[in-house]
């Protein structure tokens, strides 16, 4: 029976028969052509592409297409290519030659990684927050027709990362907050297996594949949410994964990078590639500006090895790709705006590519330049960085055991209009996080120089320090904290309007029995305001955690945006929306819905995921 299993993996090993990986086969923020020649790098905070001579290193066109550009690759040899537009939910067609965007589709919500076929006929497209996969088919250059979607594959809530395998039979696809590995049978259009890690795994956003053996890598952060310590929580991880599992059942092998780089930790792995021969790997991380070189063993225990220390590379990495010899490393640094090429022998620079000007103000830029990084003064043992619980605003999809309690991580968007801060109001400028910066969490020197008000327990002295101004640096990490802003939510029926549920919903929701709108009230849905004293309320979620040092009266959160949480309440404890209204509001103390039927609940929440269904300050405060 046992050789009869043996025989049978074998078979399935070489029916898989991996190959060379191509251009576009893992998604990525760059992609280089087969040959080598070009590299396409997307510029996400800048709206554009950019097309780099890859042989003279030298930049040739820079392509405006949308904002928030993640994923490009190139369909086939070129010269045309695509790129998803995540805010503008679009999938963008270009040509590198002339410099153009040739055809703008409008696809589901939040259109992340992107990844082609080696003939260049079908293009497949994760969508983050529906957990989506679109399947296109990519017509010829000279028919001018645009790409047509085919189907969408659904996998769970959450994705980013993607990979097709050599034999273009399967995808692999990643859990943003669950770092599971999904596979996607193309021939039945279903997820037919799938590898999981620890409950504690997050941030997944890319795989790559072996060129020679059915393994894949995946970089991702370990959250360890019962201990907010900068040494205790956030901790950097690469699975490798069997995908054709041992004997003895699956195969997913997490090893820790900070181990693995003898206790010197690098954070926030962001993205790996792979040598096209399969013997070297390369791991960026964003939140520390380094790189870790390894050697990829047949060995399926110890799996990779280090090949010296850790590479230093440029502000925010973000992307890494090696040239179709093998003989360069491309590193994209966001925050540089440039890209470095590597000598892989060496690994010293050899050129650095200017892809782009810095968008929007200096201070912008300093300030995400902050908030990215895990380097002092923001830290001082290099294990957590703001965005490691707010990539790029959002939330970690995680409730920590914080020292007040439990707290639900929120996301940024909206921050800017909606002080005081925290769930107990205990900020009222977003200069205060100086304090998380020189707390326990964070551990730096901070941005501020000299003393300020001590912490004593859970009181708010927060409310009494006035940071803003005193701070360079801090002024500018305000000024990046308070720059997100909502996209409109998939659920509505389009802009500005809502559909039959929904349009029930708000009735409810508006209604003087239910009283929904006294607290979550205004443009923001929301009575929070900076006028003192604080609008705090008791809705009798305070006494369901042993823990909680500063409730039971909490600052009202924004309904904006609330179809995209993983969880609810300031605990976390109620899992959907409905659960909010039913479960954790029993007496009532939460608006009245204890009278509400089944379908009014269903109503009422669907009226809530369609928020916003218009920009923030339009009507959508009242009944018309």
């Amino acid at each position: 029976m046992i050789l009869c299993r043996r025989l049978f993996l074998t078979l399935v090993a070489v029916a898989l028969a991996w190959a060379p990986a191509w251009a576009g086969s893992s998604n990525s923020l760059m992609d280089l052509t087969p040959d080598g020649t070009l590299l396409l790098v997307a510029n996400a905070d800048n709206g554009s592409l950019s097309v780099v001579d890859a042989v003279n290193h030298a930049l040739l066109r820079e392509i405006k297409v949308g904002e928030k550009p993640e994923g490009v690759a190139w369909i086939g040899k070129g010269p045309l290519a695509l790129a998803t537009v995540y805010r503008n939910d679009e999938l963008v067609v270009v040509d590198t030659e002339r410099g153009n965007v040739v055809h703008r589709l409008a696809v589901a919500d939040e259109p992340y990684g992107v990844v082609t076929d080696s003939a260049g006929r079908r293009a497949w497209v994760t969508h983050e927050y529906p957990g989506l996969v679109s399947e296109f088919v990519l017509s010829p250059l000279a028919s001018g027709k645009p790409p047509s979607l085919v189907r969408t594959i659904a996998i769970a809530r959450f994705i980013r990362g993607l990979a097709l395998s050599p034999d273009e039979r399967s995808l692999f696809v990643t859990g943003w907050h669950n770092g599971v590995l999904y596979q996607v049978d193309l021939a039945s259009g279903k997820v037919v297996d799938e590898w999981r890690g620890q409950t504690r795994d997050n941030l997944a956003r890319n795989v790559v594949l072996h060129p020679r053996r059915p393994k894949a890598y995946v970089p991702h952060i370990r959250s360890r949410i019962e201990t907010a310590d900068g040494a205790g929580s956030i901790f950097p991880q690469l699975s490798v994964i069997d995908l054709v599992p041992p004997l003895e059942g699956k195969s997913r092998k997490s090893i820790g990078m900070d181990t693995f780089n003898n206790l010197t930790p690098p954070t926030n792995p962001w993205e790996c590639a792979l040598s096209p021969d399969g013997r070297r790997l390369y791991v960026v991380y964003a939140g520390t500006n380094d790189m870790n070189v390894c050697q990829v063993l047949d060995d399926d225990h110890a799996e990779i090895e280090r090949q010296g220390n850790l590479v230093r590379l440029g502000q925010n990495p973000r992307a890494v790709r090696v040239s179709p010899d093998g003989r360069l490393v491309y590193v994209s640094n966001t925050l540089d705006f440039d890209v470095t090429a590597l000598d892989a022998a060496s690994l010293r620079t050899v050129a650095r590519i200017k892809v782009c000007d810095p968008p929007k103000t200096p201070e912008w830029v300093r300030g995400k330049a902050l908030f990215s990084t895990a380097l002092p003064p923001l830290t001082s043992r290099r294990w957590i960085a703001c965005a490691s619980c707010h990539p790029d605003g959002n939330h970690d999809g995680r409730t920590w055991q914080n020292p007040e309690g439990l707290r639900r991580t929120t996301a940024l968007f909206g921050l800017a209009h909606t002080h005081p801060l925290h769930w107990s109001a205990d900020r009222d400028e977003a200069q205060d996080f100086e304090y998380t910066i020189r707390g326990r969490l964070m551990q730096g020197a901070g941005l501020l120089r000299g003393s300020i008000k001590p912490k004593l327990g859970h009181e708010p002295v927060e409310l009494d320090e006035r940071l803003a101004g005193r701070s360079a640096d801090l002024d500018a990490l305000a000024a990046y904290c308070n720059s997100f802003e909502f996209t409109l939510s998939p659920h509505a029926a389009g802009p500005g309007k809502l559909n039959p549920a929904a349009e029930r919903g708000k009735a409810i929701f508006f209604s003087e029995e239910t009283r929904c709108a006294t607290c979550h009230s205004g443009p923001y849905f929301t009575d929070s305001r900076l006028a003192k004293p604080y609008l705090l309320h008791d809705v009798g979620t305070g006494d369901d955690d042993p823990t909680e040092k500063m409730g039971p009266r909490y600052d009202t959160p924004t309904l904006l945006g609330v179809y995209r949480q993983t969880a609810y309440l300031h605990h976390g404890k109620a899992k959907s929306l409905a659960e909010v209204l039913t479960t954790f509001n029993k007496d009532d103390r939460h608006g009245k819905t204890s009278h509400l039927t089944a379908e009014q609940i269903v109503d009422l929440v669907e009226y809530l995921k369609s928020l916003p269904y218009e920009p923030p300050g339009k009507a959508s405060s009242t009944i018309q």
